[in-house]
């Protein structure tokens, strides 16, 4: 039987275009084939000028511009233009000047950057200030636990227990202890003990105050001075 007879199961001749191509050919095609979709995927969604949205729905491509989302934030809805990437600790203290929460490991490590979204404590360095908008949540810095020229007791009862000392955790603390006792009102000292062994951390080692602080501040009396 010749090629001629039964063309369907006769040996192709190879395609010698394709034999040449190799690996770091082959890496590079398919990687310039990806970016490309990427792009034509983000750019599909995107206008060719981008125009402010206030908190565009989630799951809808914005960017790669700015867009314009409103944050509430210590009661108070605050409007601003941002880029989707930017997270809620950069738009607090590059956007809005709110800067008591403090930017250290930005990597969810050790708590400065502790705000309360809907009253629970999270790390402002993992949330991107745009789906926090998108959320509608409730944001609450330590600039809002208390009135201007006024101490939150339990910032009143970090200054009177020696909690703090260069100050770059103290923010975050602050605001891990209002979700803490706001679920635990009147917490033991062992259990404040417990609790500060994750989460944040201070550098400087205040922690013997720093629980004194939080069992002050839920209204439980404290070990005597050298007990603990």
């Amino acid at each position: 039987m010749s090629y001629k007879d039964n063309p369907k199961e006769a040996v192709q001749p190879p395609d010698n275009s394709k034999r040449n191509l190799g690996r770091r050919d082959f890496v590079k095609l398919v990687g310039g084939t990806g970016a490309a979709i990427t792009t034509a995927g983000v750019l599909a969604g995107a206008p060719a000028a981008v125009e402010a949205q206030d908190n565009p729905p989630r799951g809808k491509i914005v960017g790669p511009g700015t867009v314009q989302i409103t944050l509430k934030i210590n009661g108070q809805a605050r409007k601003l233009n941002v880029e989707p990437r930017v997270t809620l600790i950069d738009a607090l203290r590059n956007h809005l000047d709110l800067t008591g929460a403090k930017k250290v490991c930005d990597r969810a490590t050790c708590g400065a950057c502790t705000v309360q979204l809907n009253g629970k404590a999270v790390y402002s360095c993992t949330v991107l200030a745009i789906d926090a908008a998108g959320m509608g949540a409730d944001i609450r810095t330590i600039e809002g636990l208390a009135p201007e020229g006024q101490l939150h007791p339990i910032s009143a009862a970090f200054v009177a227990n020696d909690a703090q000392q260069c100050g770059f955790c103290t923010s975050g603390f602050v605001m891990a202890s209002k979700s803490y006792l706001d679920a635990n009102p009147h917490p033991t000292y062992e259990e404040v003990q417990q609790w500060l062994g994750g989460g944040n951390i201070c550098r400087c080692g205040t922690y013997r105050g720093l629980r004194r602080a939080v069992v002050v501040a839920g209204g439980v009396s404290v070990p005597a001075e050298g007990a603990d």
